[in-house]
């Protein structure tokens, strides 16, 4: 019985060992993004969504937004976003990517670029002056910038959401209902929300063409996306069977590793500084 006492006992003390050493890992990557952040240590990367049914041809690139630290290494998303999601820190972040989404949209004419805030960043005044500023300096940047709000935030104040998108489809800018299936919209709010792009939930779409429940439910939310005139993106496609089962099921979009990475270095991209170069 002691013996057993005894192992019960390191076993508490092991885990609250391990409990504090995540504790502190998990402060000090915290500690590193807010400082990055007030450094402006941040990047773009870039990944292409396709036309499903000429996927050789790019409907606009999603700006995923790159935190580094102090030896320029990305701090991986996963370790502080949920963290930081109600801090100022997250609105930092927004206004970051929205300003570098701004000027890389003023410098390529042809791009077509989506960029992602989340719902708490509406009424922080930086957010609203960094985009005013921007299409300020060029108003055809407001017609191929596309906003990005996850399901998850856009419920947290549904009727804020829909008066701001309202007000800013006014000046051009569209609007994507990310990960869309993933939390729980109230259909009473689906209605007055008018996103003009729906980006359904990779948890959906991964080896759809082997799964016929998620066949069903992404032909459900195919029909809803139809009947209130939004177009639809498909994310995570990795396999070519996907592919073909997504595009025969009508998806109007794609996006995922099959068809390219998230990189800081697009082709388009490299161009522009080849040009600049010459």
């Amino acid at each position: 019985m002691n013996e057993r006492r005894t192992d019960m006992r390191g076993r508490r003390q092991n885990g609250n060992a391990l409990a504090e050493a995540l504790m502190l890992r998990d402060r000090d990557t915290l500690r590193m993004v807010d400082e990055a952040v007030r450094h402006k240590q941040v990047m773009l990367a870039f990944q292409p969504v396709v036309q499903a049914r000429r996927p050789d041809r790019m409907a606009f690139y999603e700006g995923l937004i790159r935190v580094l630290d102090e030896t320029g290494r990305v701090i991986p998303a996963v370790d502080f976003i949920q963290p930081i999601e109600e801090s100022e820190t997250g609105r930092r972040i927004d206004c970051l990517a929205l300003e570098k989404g701004l000027l890389t949209l003023a410098c390529t004419p042809s791009l077509r670029l989506a960029i992602n805030m989340s719902a708490r960043s509406i009424g922080y005044r930086p957010w609203m002056r960094t985009l005013d500023r921007g299409l300020k300096a060029d108003p055809t940047v407001g017609e191929r910038l596309i906003l990005e709000i996850t399901e998850n935030s856009a419920m947290l104040v549904p009727e804020i959401v829909i008066g701001f998108m309202s007000d800013l489809q006014k000046r051009g800018i569209a609007f994507a209902l990310d990960d869309f299936g993933a939390g729980f919209t109230a259909l009473r709010h689906f209605k007055q929300f008018q996103f003009d792009i729906l980006k359904i939930d990779g948890q959906f779409i991964r080896n759809i063409h082997a799964d016929p429940d998620n066949q069903v439910l992404t032909q459900a939310i195919l029909a809803i996306a139809q009947q209130f005139d939004m177009f639809t993106v498909a994310e995570n496609v990795e396999n070519a069977e996907d592919v073909s089962a997504l595009t025969a099921m009508g998806v109007d979009c794609l996006q995922g590793y099959f068809f390219g990475a998230p990189t800081v270095s697009p082709g388009w991209l490299d161009g522009r500084k080849a040009r600049a170069s010459a």
